[in-house]
């Protein structure tokens, strides 16, 4: 941690995002908690699968946190509660929307994959957010888990009905965003299908984004914008199709990025570590970790290596290091 700096557990950034400008994050689930396995998630594989919603961190904390963060004044185009898992799981949602509502007229957005928007508790908590962006990623149950690989407990047609609910009662801005794979998702018949369902709900536009992160899966892999673009007419609503950063938010990304990678090369440097060790040892979330990790993997200035089950960060050795060891 920089001198100076204060140290967040739950609070992120602001980071430069694609789609909502200059945003504060807020990570409120533990890592990979999600009601989902995405085949292109960048967090890589989901450690705990669930449907279970509870407190999984302390609303509480959260709360002293997003005071301290508050009161640094510093401006913010949304606060944005996502992070490392399915932010609907945690209990504690609907208490933390109301404090950041009470506190601030900053934008309040939540990322979900909308799994539980069929649930009345859910629905409640999220009525009070700003904007809400769900994720739909399949026209049919068959793709469905083939993609998203959801929890048994989670039903095809009983999400799908939970976003058009959803849509209907919900006063706030609602963006869809649908995840485009190639040989998933980019054919005409798969997209039509997508569309026909979107047809149902009542969303303000709909948002076609592709793999640009190491995914989940090799074989979860990007389309291009052209084919993108070509999609688009199957949608009768407004889409957008999710692209480069304004110049601003990209050098601003770029300065965020050189940061964190600087500051966990130090830390890889001293020993080995786990993404968990990385988190606790720079006071970042998890999901920042992960993001740099792939970078620095890219650019061979780190290595990793399996122990006792767990994937292990270090410094990069050459062929001619490893033969003298």
């Amino acid at each position: 941690m920089e001198k100076g700096e204060k140290k967040y557990k739950y609070i992120y950034g602001p980071v430069p995002s694609r789609r909502l400008g200059m945003s504060l994050g807020i990570d409120i689930i533990l890592y990979k908690v999600c009601t989902y396995d995405c085949i292109y998630c960048q967090l890589g594989r989901t450690a705990k699968k669930t449907g279970i919603r509870k407190e999984y961190v302390p609303t509480e904390n959260i709360i002293k946190e997003i005071e301290q963060k508050l009161s640094e004044r510093i401006d913010y185009d949304y606060i944005t509660l996502a992070g490392s898992g399915e932010p609907t799981l945690n209990s504690g949602l609907k208490q933390i929307i109301e404090y950041l509502k009470s506190r601030t007229q900053i934008p309040v957005a939540v990322l979900t994959n909308g799994s539980l928007l069929f649930l009345d508790a859910v629905i409640e908590s999220l009525l009070q957010a700003d904007l809400i962006i769900p994720s739909l990623d399949a026209g049919s149950k068959e793709l469905f888990l083939k993609v998203n690989r959801p929890i048994a407990c989670i039903d095809y047609l009983q999400m799908i009905n939970g976003l058009m609910n959803f849509s209907k009662i919900y006063n706030g801005q609602l963006w869809l965003e649908i995840m485009v794979l190639k040989n998933f998702t980019d054919t005409d018949e798969e997209i039509k299908k997508i569309a026909n369902v979107v047809a149902q709900f009542k969303v303000d536009k709909v948002q076609l984004n592709t793999v640009l992160r190491p995914p989940s899966e090799k074989y979860a892999k990007p389309v291009g914008k052209k084919r993108i673009k070509e999609l688009t007419k199957y949608f009768e609503c407004e889409v957008e199709i999710v692209g480069k950063m304004s110049k601003k938010n990209e050098e601003n990304r770029n300065y965020h990025i050189r940061n964190l990678e600087d500051r966990i090369l130090s830390l890889i440097k001293r020993r080995p570590v786990t993404i968990k060790d990385i988190s606790i040892g720079l006071s970042i979330t998890p999901n920042e970790a992960t993001k740099i990790i792939p970078i620095l993997l890219e650019k061979e200035e780190i290595g990793k290596e399996f122990l006792n089950g767990k994937v292990y960060y270090k410094k990069h050795e050459t062929e001619k290091q490893k033969l003298l060891r």
